[in-house]
């Protein structure tokens, strides 16, 4: 498996596969095409049926700046390896061709083309848990540890970084209002949420606090703001509304934030690895429900729970989440998709809780949980795998 820095990427939203990683393939193929006059993208799939819903065209177009850019879309087209497809092509001042690159935005900010995935330098030998959790019982130490263990010395001071910049989207949110960009005109509410919660009592205001949490990340992600991918953009509210809820109300230290950050990046990057975090390949389950289950293993250690808890809970967090589609209205990462980051961090501590009554015995593993994932994630029709042509998505109509 790859760094668990490849989990957490520090970005700019709406999404990680329709904005970060066409970014960062603008950028490469730009700077392979130092000369070049003009650029030419053509987008397949998923990246054309949503892309301006999701500021693809003018991410590319930024990124490629001074040159001129044409965006061409393939709605109904679809590249061999991954639904997020692009082809990037280079002219010269006479328009002829002078480059032409495949690449795939595979979800979480990554890319691959045709020789494998980009910065593809392995760190982890094993991409089970179960194997994990077997090697950690036989040396006494706990996920953190083996993530430690296997990392380059500044995973500490990255996942620092990491966690400064997810309570700064949590902070900004909180604070602004306004309505979010685009045709659905959707109105920010963390603000209002964290206003009721904090003159509200006891289970409301605690739900309502986590809520304000989750909605300020998601909101700051929909407005093009600064956020973490935790895996991806649109699932970045999920852990850090629940590592922050527990920081405020369980009196926890940073330094424990930090490894559990850890733990949360090892349970996303099995999943990542053997499976999909793309919405576009395997739809929301591999979105929400990867970050559910990052964030109700990183609150079981938190709350003291065994590597048996720990594992529990986030198998119970991904196992709830199976089947969820990725129908995002209009095409923006607005509907249903702010929402889902509430009521998955919400989801994500009550697994925490109620795996620390337990003993950690179950009969569903983790590993065996993400596997489903991605046979139900391949069984599912394209319609329902951020393509915006199904589900929630088809034929929307504005409610009154």
């Amino acid at each position: 498996m790859l760094s668990i820095k490849e989990i957490y990427k520090i970005g700019f939203g709406p999404s990680s596969s329709h904005t970060i990683g066409p970014v960062k393939a603008s950028e490469i193929f730009k700077e392979r095409n130092p000369d070049a006059k003009s650029f030419k993208v053509q987008l397949y799939g998923s990246l054309a049926l949503t892309g301006v819903g999701h500021h693809t065209d003018v991410a590319i177009q930024k990124t490629l700046l001074p040159q001129n850019t044409e965006i061409i879309w393939k709605e109904k087209e679809t590249l061999p390896l991954h639904p997020n497809g692009m082809i990037f092509k280079a002219f010269d001042s006479e328009e002829k061709s002078i480059d032409t690159w495949t690449v795939y935005s595979i979800g979480g900010g990554d890319l691959r083309d045709d020789s494998g995935i980009l910065n593809n330098k392995q760190v982890y030998k094993s991409q089970s848990l179960t194997d994990i959790l077997e090697y950690c019982l036989d040396e006494g130490k706990t996920f953190w540890e083996y993530v430690e263990d296997n990392e380059d010395d500044d995973i500490w001071k990255y996942l620092k970084n990491v966690w400064d910049v997810m309570k700064e989207s949590i902070t900004r949110g909180l604070e602004d209002e306004g309505v979010l960009p685009g045709t659905l005109k959707l109105p920010r509410k963390a603000h209002r949420y964290f206003i009721k919660a904090i003159n509200s009592r006891k289970s409301i205001q605690n739900m309502g606090l986590l809520y304000s949490f989750a909605l300020a990340v998601s909101e700051e992600n929909a407005d093009y703001g600064k956020i973490v991918t935790a895996p991806t953009c649109g699932s970045a509210g999920v852990l850090p509304a629940s590592l922050f809820y527990l920081l405020r109300d369980e009196y926890i230290k940073e330094q424990h934030i930090l490894k559990a950050l850890a733990t949360a990046g090892l349970i996303g990057n099995i999943v990542k690895s053997c499976a999909s975090i793309s919405g576009a390949e395997v739809g929301c389950q591999g979105e929400i429900g990867t970050a559910c289950a990052m964030a109700a293993g990183a609150a079981s250690q938190l709350l003291g729970g065994s590597i048996h808890q720990i594992e529990y809970a986030a198998e119970m967090g991904f196992e709830h989440n199976l089947g969820l589609t990725c129908d995002p209205v209009s095409g923006y990462v607005q509907i249903p998709c702010i929402e889902r980051n509430a009521i998955a961090a919400a989801k994500a501590i009550e697994c925490a809780v109620y795996t620390s009554l337990s003993d950690g015995a179950h009969k569903i593993s983790f590993d065996r949980t993400v596997n489903v994932m991605a046979e139900t994630g391949h069984d599912m029709q394209s319609a329902y795998r951020e393509t915006s042509i199904g589900g929630l998505a088809k034929k929307w109509v504005k409610f009154k």
